[in-house]
């Protein structure tokens, strides 16, 4: 027997589409209908809006959720593989613990799905997955695994390997241990079937094959120069990740159709590459063309702070639509999942925010937050507290 929601008298910003006053049908887990004049189908479960907004679950593509647990110290840090320069085939899926708090703390910002990434402690980190928010076993929490391979440059792997004393040390050495994964695996995939079997290589080969993107990890401009110059040695997809500078070169980006994920923004300039920060910087990317997500780096910035850094590029010159699909269909895009999340429109998941208010405006909360129409969150407004409920 199907399930049926009816969520009437909303406020509803689909997101891709104009906002409207009216419902939302979900049945059996995905959006039914949607519009002004939507009937409420007889038999469905309804819950009255009262004017409040309904929005998608919000997206945030790059964060370090459940496997970068707060509060654990070295027994929850799970976040890079320090061991090897070249971590191609490691995932991080494999360290994800769904019960770590930050899960339930983005629920209540009403994020409900991510892109959980490696560290950038290596110039090669590993395979990342895209999760819902919500489950009991990651696997269950799944959208796409692999959404991309994570890679690092600058400060972070030199350091780490500089002080091992061993190769990469230096930018050169990082771009040279790139270039040769990637020529290594390139050999491996012109030998065809009898060089199945390494993992690294098969890998970096769904990169090559642009079955996956690689996820760069990149601040500085010169770095993401970098970045682009070994992408078009070897052809793949090219995602920059933080790219802190980048509005420096953001002509040069859009021209090339290369989406960045900006952030976090909420923070300090704590080290050389980063000190560049500027909550312009995702207005300034979406003027000049870039299809721009915002990012917390999460535990960087708290995941439920993911719509503060929102209000701040609004208030800092980013148009409020662009905004919004920074944090809903164009981070689900790069992930690789929008025909099922990021927007509202019939066939899609049914993650749901009921929001207070105007979600820009920081007095206004996720009220109750649903995920492929299953109410996972509700914060009861006579008791003043949020719960996520039994998973």
């Amino acid at each position: 027997m199907s399930t049926i929601l009816a969520i009437t008298r909303a406020h509803v910003v689909p997101v891709e589409g104009d906002p409207f006053d009216g419902t939302v049908v979900v049945e059996d887990g995905t959006v039914r209908e949607l519009g002004p004049d939507v009937a409420v189908p007889e038999g469905a479960e309804v819950v009255d809006a009262a004017g409040r907004w309904l929005l998608p679950g919000l997206v945030d593509a790059h964060v370090h959720l459940g496997v970068w647990e707060e509060g654990e110290g070295w027994a929850g840090q799970d976040t890079n593989e320090m061991t090897d320069p070249v971590m191609a085939a490691a995932r991080a899926l494999d360290a994800i613990n769904p019960r770590e708090r930050g899960f339930d703390d983005a629920l209540a910002g009403g994020i409900t799905s991510v892109n959980v990434n490696p560290g950038s402690g290596n110039p090669i980190g590993g395979l990342t997955v895209a999760v819902k928010t919500y489950g009991r076993v990651v696997d269950e929490m799944v959208l796409r695994s692999p959404s991309g391979l994570k890679a690092a440059l600058g400060e972070n792997p030199k350091r780490v390997y500089g002080e091992q004393q061993k190769t990469p040390s230096t930018r050169l050495g990082v771009a040279l241990t790139l270039r040769k994964a990637f020529t290594e695996a390139r050999n491996h995939l012109a030998k065809g079937e009898d060089a199945e079997g390494h993992l690294i290589n098969e890998a970096l080969g769904q990169v090559l094959n642009r079955q996956i993107p690689w996820r760069q990890h990149s601040h500085r401009a010169d770095d993401i120069a970098t970045a682009i110059r070994i992408a078009d040695e070897f052809g793949y997809e090219l995602v920059l990740d933080h790219g802190t500078e980048s509005y420096l070169l953001a002509d040069l980006i859009a021209e090339r159709g290369i989406p960045v994920l900006y952030g976090p923004m909420i923070v300090s300039r704590s080290k050389v590459e980063v000190r560049e920060r500027s909550a312009a910087a995702p207005g300034i990317l979406d003027r000049a063309g870039v299809k721009v997500s915002i990012i917390t780096d999460h535990p960087v910035v708290p995941i439920d702070h993911l719509i503060t850094q929102v209000a701040i590029a609004v208030k800092e010159g980013m148009d409020r639509g662009a905004a919004l699909r920074a944090v809903t269909i164009n981070p689900a895009t790069v992930m690789g999942v929008a025909d099922r999340i990021g927007s509202l429109a019939p066939g899609k998941d049914a993650d749901l925010v009921l929001w207070s208010g105007d979600p820009l405006d920081l007095q206004s909360r996720a009220l109750r937050v649903w995920q492929e129409g299953r109410e996972v969150y509700s914060y009861d407004e006579a008791e003043r507290r949020g719960a996520v409920l039994p998973r």
